[in-house]
């Protein structure tokens, strides 16, 4: 077994506490929750609606992967928390389907919470995998 990697990305937002942007150990890596947060101004309002939200957090979380030279593709789950569980979660749905065109969507949790810190709509952490380098 690796020692873990404790990863910070460029272009992210900073976290709202004591923690990485990404952990990976053999492979694996860990995203914490991205939030709609503006990664050059923390005190930048959070946008209106969910699916303005969603797309930020998409971005976010791209930004995350991409420091890592990975992308959505290498996506195995996702974890989706969302304020107003109800209302927003077809919306969502449509937003969050067009990062993932190719049909290739990770299995998921969607919950709905009281809160988030800095009270934004949602929020999503996820697991993805480096690919395996085959043997000839």
């Amino acid at each position: 077994m690796d020692t873990p990697n404790f990863h910070m990305a460029d272009g992210a937002p900073m976290p709202t506490g004591p923690f990485c942007h990404a952990a990976e150990i053999d492979g694996w890596i860990f995203l914490t929750g991205q939030t709609p947060l503006d990664p050059y101004d923390a005190a930048a309002p959070i946008p209106d609606g969910i699916e303005n939200q969603t797309h930020l957090v998409f971005q976010n979380l791209k930004t995350v992967l991409m420091s890592l030279n990975l992308g959505f593709e290498h996506v195995v789950r996702m974890g989706v928390y969302l304020t107003h569980l109800e209302e927003d979660f077809e919306p969502f749905n449509q937003v969050y389907q067009t990062y993932f065109p190719n049909g290739g969507l990770p299995a998921r949790t969607c919950v709905g919470v009281a809160s988030l810190v800095r009270d934004p709509r949602v929020e999503i952490d996820c697991v993805a995998r480096r690919p395996v380098a085959s043997h000839a």
